[in-house]
């Protein structure tokens, strides 16, 4: 099997990853109204009568009629409810699902923001995780949510969406399109089937207008495009199936050292966009890549950056010959179209090296070539100088030579024993070393001497060059010729081997770049990163300037450099704002020192990568552009996947600040406003009827209030880290008896039973952290047991541990949610409205026990029922032989 007929280990790693998974069908419009519910539902209901276990989990049906028909008939999963801000809001009850698990599951509206305290911020992460779970989801979304066209939706609607969907959602999926033509949806617009008329009008005269409607309709097919042809190309490459299958054009620019290449260049950008096509520029490497001189390949490297600049993938192969690169490049990129130029070459030149236009149109099948027409023979203009070492050095002659005469000597020592005609196979070995050591033209030197010496030694009469028998000079013509031959062959896998330990090195140092990028922890790393390896690879000084208000900003240089001249921060400036190199070896203020490349992605110019050397030398020497092209790639896309992490980053924590600001006020709003009612009450009934019972109920709500804001500065010493430890030696009963006593007016109604034998160790913790815990624990059993019931305080030991637990006579925690307990300010599902409480207390918990170096665990008691929170005291903090018996 040959490495075009293997199939892509990738492609198996994509497949692989979705062995298990549920599959995800996404029915994608251009806009609302268009009929993407309907669809979904209409879909799931012929699954549902071919047999499938079909439900509802969420569908929004807008008041529409005919919508809710059709939800009639499916099984409904019930909605969670959820408290916002006063307000009772319905989302998916995805634990519902899982525990129903369904064959498919009907979910409306992907891109929709989930109430704050759902288990996820999103709703396509709820399909996520029914999709982890094996269960086959439906699902609708609108074109303008799609992440990566949120900008380009914006720029002709002038509405920033806010709900977005990353593009991996629509990789995997398949994607059905629902579609009505512009007119037809404005209809249903005025009609009132999309909106209320008040809102409709609205919408006719921005969102809805035609020419928005239209360029939706255009996105939504071509997005849908784009993920039938990825989806496509992985099934043909994980099956090694051969073809271009040209669902979608792909294209290909040829490019050499000769300057019309960067006409090439820019006629494939045209062809590319006209198409709406992805395209790369790739350049073959072959033997004659050596022969280039340092013009030639600054002219090669500047056509690659024009490429960059353009939006092309750019890629250095190394062949053959020019006519197999393509081949095998344009096969692995499943082309469908290649630009190629054809340039003036003499006939000669063609009879010795063919013409690659043609072998191209005659050798590849189902792809097009465009072929434009090249400038008029430039090397006959420009005669190219001679290249320094083309025939090579005067030691391999001599080499060549040394071993022709040691194999002269071996056939005169071995004349008596073999025959005549097998001396000349002797001549084979020095050809063959000199073609595969020192090049062909070391090689056919080899040959010509060969053939004189076996001439002047051996054929009769020997000492001369004159051949008598007609046979022997036969001989020395099918010697001569072999000795050819064997030196082109042996000369060609030397410049294969050659090119392949090239490109091998080039893709090592690129990996080991990579790798270096990616072990970056943070921004100023990353930079140092950069600069350390690009300069270690090319022997160059690197700085990287970043822009800002006050121009280029120094942010890392390898060796550390202070400042730089003004002409050098000129320089870095044009080269961010035209986003092409400037300096020394460029086109553009070629004064400075520097030489500054722009490190470009799609969102713009992200910052500049500035070269030189101390010996006052051009930067960069001609054969190391392409090496050069790959690293400012790579630094761009770990510049640009930094500073998005960093923004998701922050963006995060706004929203996780949001959420604690919503809850924090939530809770004062609660807990702060119900015992300050209590109180002023109270104490308006004592200004006019003083009694013991006024004065207890105020005490009581005092206490309350207290207790909550000392749960808020706990809380603040958790996250801060700011806890003081000193650990001694507790004994748990004592702490136990403690925590009971001071939260006997929380646990009126409710004995408390300490099991805790006089057995148990003595444990090294700190006693007020641990008191705190158990208050907490006792507190909180203490609002959710039943009425009536005993809350028990037990401890037992295990071979590594002892446990200490607090077990109430509750309803008990919800599968799946043990973890969710211990979140700050998390109430489960009905505690707002039952039980009054700040969400704090497990949260403290938890905190003061890993401070301690303690773990808690949430569950649930068995029989009988309750919720049963434990904490574990590892086996290092026991106080070893020594119990409570043995106290005095």
């Amino acid at each position: 099997m040959t490495e075009a007929d293997r199939p892509l280990p990738e492609a198996f790693l994509r497949q692989a990853a979705q062995e298990g998974r549920g599959r995800l069908k996404v029915f994608l419009g251009a806009a609302p109204g268009v009929g993407k519910t309907w669809e979904m539902l209409t879909d799931g209901r012929q699954r549902r009568d071919s047999g499938v276990d079909v439900v509802v989990g969420v569908v929004e049906t807008h008041g529409r009629r005919e919508t809710e028909a059709l939800v009639h008939g499916h099984e409904i999963v019930a909605r969670r409810e959820v408290d916002h801000q006063g307000h009772s809001l319905g989302e998916m009850d995805i634990d519902a699902i899982l525990e129903r698990r369904p064959g498919l599951v009907l979910v409306d509206e992907l891109a929709h923001t989930n109430a704050p305290g759902s288990r996820h911020p999103k709703r396509y992460q709820d399909v996520e995780e029914l999709l982890d779970a094996g269960i086959d989801v439906y699902s609708t979304l609108n074109i303008q949510h799609v992440e990566s066209l949120n900008d380009v939706v914006a720029s002709f609607t002038r509405v920033r969406v806010r709900e977005t969907v990353p593009d991996s959602i629509l990789e995997n999926a398949e994607i059905e399109v629902v579609d009505i033509p512009p007119d037809e949806l404005i209809e249903r617009l005025r009609d009132g089937k999309v909106y209320i008329p008040q809102e409709a009008s609205r919408a006719l005269t921005h969102f809805f207008s035609k020419s928005n409607l239209t360029a939706l309709r255009e996105l939504a097919l071509r997005r849908a495009a784009q993920a039938v042809d990825a989806q496509m190309l992985d099934h043909v490459r994980s099956h090694a199936l051969a073809g271009s299958f040209a669902v979608g054009e792909r294209i290909v620019v040829a490019v050499s050292e000769l300057p019309v290449a960067a006409e090439l260049v820019r006629a494939g950008k045209r062809l590319a966009d006209a198409l709406r096509a992805p395209w790369s520029a790739v350049y073959i490497e072959t033997r004659r890549s050596r022969a280039m001189t340092d013009d030639d390949r600054r002219q090669l490297g500047d056509t690659l950056a024009l490429a960059s600049r353009l939006g092309a993938s750019t890629a250095t192969v190394p062949a053959a010959s020019v006519v197999e690169g393509l081949r095998s490049f344009a096969r692995d990129a499943r082309a469908t179209q290649i630009v190629i130029g054809k340039s003036s070459r003499p006939w000669w030149f063609e009879m010795r090296h063919g013409s690659v236009v043609d072998q191209l149109v005659r050798t590849i099948d189902d792809v097009a070539v465009h072929v434009l027409p090249g400038e008029p023979e430039v090397k006959a203009e420009r005669p190219a100088p001679p290249v320094p070492g083309r025939w090579g050095k005067p030691s391999h002659y001599i080499w060549s030579l040394a071993m022709v005469a040691a194999m002269t000597a071996l056939g005169r020592l071995l004349i008596e024993v073999i025959d005549l005609g097998n001396i000349s196979l002797l001549y084979l070995v020095p050809v063959m070393f000199a073609a595969a050591t020192f090049g062909l033209r070391a090689g056919l030197f080899a040959g010509l001497v060969s053939s004189l010496a076996y001439n002047f030694f051996f054929l009769p009469p020997t000492g001369t060059l004159t051949v008598n028998n007609p046979e022997n000079v036969i001989s020395i013509l099918v010697l001569l010729g072999v000795a050819i031959v064997t030196s082109q062959f042996a000369a060609r896998v030397r410049a294969q081997a050659d090119l392949a330990q090239s490109s091998a090195r080039q893709n090592a140092a690129l990996a080991s770049f990579s790798r270096q990028l990616t072990a970056a922890p943070d921004q100023d790393r990353l930079m140092q990163a950069i600069c350390a390896e690009v300069g270690r690879l090319l022997d160059v000084r690197t700085v990287l300037l970043l822009p800002s208000a006050d121009g280029p900003t120094l942010r890392a240089a390898v060796p550390p450099e202070d400042r730089l001249e003004q002409i050098e921060r000129a320089a870095a400036q044009w080269a961010m704002d035209n986003a092409q190199p400037a300096g020394r070896g460029s086109s553009t203020l070629t004064a400075s020192d520097w030489l500054f490349h722009p490190l470009q992605t799609t969102r713009g110019v992200l910052g500049v990568l500035g070269l030189t050397r101390d010996d006052a030398q051009a930067p960069v020497r001609s054969d190391q552009v392409p090496l050069l092209m790959s690293l400012l790639d790579q630094a761009s896309i770990a510049l640009d996947r930094m500073e998005l992490e960093e923004a998701s980053l922050q963006a995060r924590q706004v929203d996780e600040r949001d959420r604690l600001r919503s809850a924090l006020l939530s809770s004062v709003s609660h807990d702060l406003r119900t015992p300050l009612t209590t109180i002023l009450s109270a104490a308006q009934e004592m200004r006019r009827h003083p009694t013991a019972e006024m004065a207890e109920t105020i005490e009581t709500e005092a206490r309350r209030l207290n207790r909550f804001v000392s749960n808020l500065l706990d809380m603040v010493r958790v996250e801060a880290g700011a806890l003081p430890m000193k650990a001694e030696a507790t004994e748990l009963f004592d702490a136990a008896a403690g925590a009971a006593h001071d939260t006997r007016a929380s646990l009126a109604g409710h004995d408390v039973l300490i099991e805790i034998a006089p057995a148990i160790p003595l444990v090294r913790v700190d006693p007020v952290l641990l008191h705190h815990c158990l208050i907490n624990l006792l507190d909180n059993a203490g609002r959710y047991a039943d009425p009536g019931t005993p809350i028990t305080i037990r401890a037992r030991r295990i071979a590594d541990a002892v446990l200490l637990s607090v077990i109430d006579q509750g309803p008990g925690i919800a599968p799946g949610n043990e973890t969710r307990v211990f979140e700050t300010f998390t109430r489960l599902e009905g505690s707002d409205r039952a039980k009054h409480g700040t969400g704090l207390g497990l949260a403290i918990v938890k905190g003061f026990a890993e401070a301690m170096g303690l773990t808690v665990e949430a569950g649930n008691n068995g029989e009988p029922h309750g919720a049963c929170f434990t904490i574990r005291i590892p086996e290092a903090l026991l106080v070893k032989d020594l119990t409570v018996e043995d106290i005095p």
